[in-house]
């Protein structure tokens, strides 16, 4: 009879600062959640990951290595963070050395089932549910659609 390697779903090895939520089951390690940040279930942030205060990360969302999210955001339910663009024409099947960071500002609302790939956001912006974005957001504003495009500035 074959034998299944397994690994419980858990929270280890986490920085946390004061006043931190995390509803279980959720898989969060080797990352650092700031001040007040809520973290809902079934989740995975992953080795590295950095959550600014006050931020709040929704249900089935995955924070992969390598991402950094600011203070004040929102991550909205089913959020995908990647970190391999696949740039050799396939996954890099474990080759960190090929993966790109995510860097999100401050005061960023990304709304559910959003696709982030390997991008800098700037602070104040607000990303429309079920977008893919796949390049950098320089200037505060309303993006939605795939691939996310600018609608309207803040006012």
């Amino acid at each position: 009879m074959n034998t299944i390697k397994r690994h419980d779903a858990s929270v280890r090895d986490v920085t946390v600062g004061v006043g931190v939520t995390v509803i279980e089951p959720a898989n969060i390690y080797d990352c650092t959640l700031g001040d007040g940040v809520f973290v809902g279930p079934f989740c995975e942030v992953q080795k590295g990951v950095r959550v600014g205060s006050r931020t709040r990360v929704q249900s089935h969302s995955f924070l992969c290595e390598l991402v950094t999210i600011g203070e004040d955001c929102f991550v909205g339910h089913g959020v995908m963070f990647v970190n391999d663009r696949f740039a050799s024409g396939g996954p890099a099947r474990g080759d960190s050395t090929k993966w790109e960071a995510t860097t999100v500002g401050n005061r960023v609302s990304i709304g559910s089932n959003t696709t982030i790939m390997p991008v800098a956001i700037c602070d104040d912006v607000v990303i429309g549910a079920g977008s893919v974005v796949t390049k950098p957001i320089v200037e505060p504003g309303v993006y939605a659609g795939n691939p996310a495009r600018l609608l309207r500035h803040h006012r």
